[in-house]
């Protein structure tokens, strides 16, 4: 097997001790070992008919999101005849880089990211592409590299169904704004999309933004506690919380239980966790945004063996990323709430009926 250049010089030091942490949270499958032929890229191994090996690194799959997005690609790789190496950084940025540097070392034709961090794997996009390796971002972009493809939803129409529902609901008051990880750039695209829609509210005096914080990691705790101390300085006088995902509305709805107010404050989402879903069929949770799983980890595995071919790959856009532009390929999320779960959720299979409705009593869950 060839020998795997090393990222940039300035990140040497970090990967000596990112190196001693590098099998944390990795979902180790096995790999099948074949030497690229003198001069011969992994892409045309690929091409002539070589098994087909993605490396699959993603930020955490502690949040339930990412674990759904791992098996329905494994899933779609194995129909295409690929092999799949999973890691796991846990959020860790160093975790993550040297990780991506084990897979290189592996010889993997293709390299899929889920970033931790948007401007810190640029440097692992670097060191895959100096091995011409491509790279395809998952769902999140990496910034400032020359990142291959990139297949995602539409991010910012997302912000935009959050602040739409909520709206729609809250037309007047004091919102708050709970923002994701600030290391994520499609946390900032989510708030990008729903302040399109309130900041015309904010102008016209109809709302008032009483707070605007982001969630370390999009973490419930982080979530929690922030909501907390937002309570105590507003004395309870919030009537709308804009959380980017489940996961820190799940936090939102926890501190607002504390204070009898749960189902009283309207709150948003997004990913369709099984725990947000209950939420929202329960009252306690005003809507989620669905990104159908399968769409995007399908589309992924396909476009994934296609860059290790060296095929093209037919995009719907292109994405600026400070660097290049990186053809896109957009994918539409749907807006749930409980007037939508059984055309849309359970329909799909995402979530089971029995799941979703098991706090609920059988005389008051929908006919099926």
């Amino acid at each position: 097997m060839k020998k795997r250049g090393r990222l940039l010089s300035g990140a040497v030091s970090l990967f000596l001790l990112a190196f001693a942490v590098a099998g944390c949270g990795q979902d180790a499958r096995p790999q099948t070992e074949s030497a690229a032929k003198p001069g011969e890229s992994q892409s045309q191994q690929a091409a002539a008919g070589k098994v087909i090996k993605i490396g699959l690194s993603i930020d955490d799959l502690r949040l339930e999101r990412w674990q759904h997005d791992r098996d329905i690609f494994i899933e779609k790789a194995k129909e295409l005849g690929a092999e799949v190496d999973v890691q796991s950084a846990n959020g860790d940025d160093a975790t993550q880089l040297a990780q991506v540097e084990n897979m290189l070392s592996k010889g993997v034709d293709v390299i899929v990211i889920i970033p931790h961090n948007s401007e810190a794997m640029a440097a692992a996009v670097d060191a895959a592409r100096k091995e011409n390796v491509p790279v395809l971002a998952y769902d999140r972009l990496i910034t400032n590299s020359d990142v291959s493809a990139y297949v995602t939803f539409d991010n910012v129409r997302v912000g935009e169904m959050q602040a739409e529902s909520l709206t729609k609901l809250v037309p007047k008051g004091n919102y708050f704004l709970l923002g994701g990880s600030p290391t994520d750039n499609n946390a900032k695209l989510f708030r990008k999309g729903q302040m399109n829609i309130i900041q015309p509210l904010v102008d016209k005096g109809d709302i008032k933004i009483v707070g605007d914080q982001w969630a370390k990691d999009w973490q419930a705790d982080a979530a929690l506690q922030i909501i907390e101390n937002a309570l105590t300085s507003t004395h309870n006088n919030i009537d709308a919380i804009v959380a980017s995902n489940d996961n820190t509305a799940g936090g939102a709805i926890q501190a607002l239980a504390a204070q009898g107010l749960a189902g009283k404050v309207a709150v948003s989402g997004q990913d369709a966790d099984l725990a947000a879903v209950q939420r929202i069929v329960e009252g306690k949770q005003a809507m989620t945004v669905y990104k159908p799983i399968k769409a995007i980890a399908t589309k992924s595995a396909e476009v994934a063996v296609k860059l290790a071919k060296g095929e093209k790959i037919e995009a719907t856009t292109t994405m600026n990323n400070g660097k290049v532009d990186v053809p896109t390929i957009l994918l539409d999320p749907i807006q749930v709430d409980k007037n939508n779960v059984m055309e849309t959720i359970i329909k799909d299979g995402f979530h089971s009926f029995e799941d979703v409705y098991k706090n609920v009593p059988e005389d008051q869950r929908p006919k099926r």
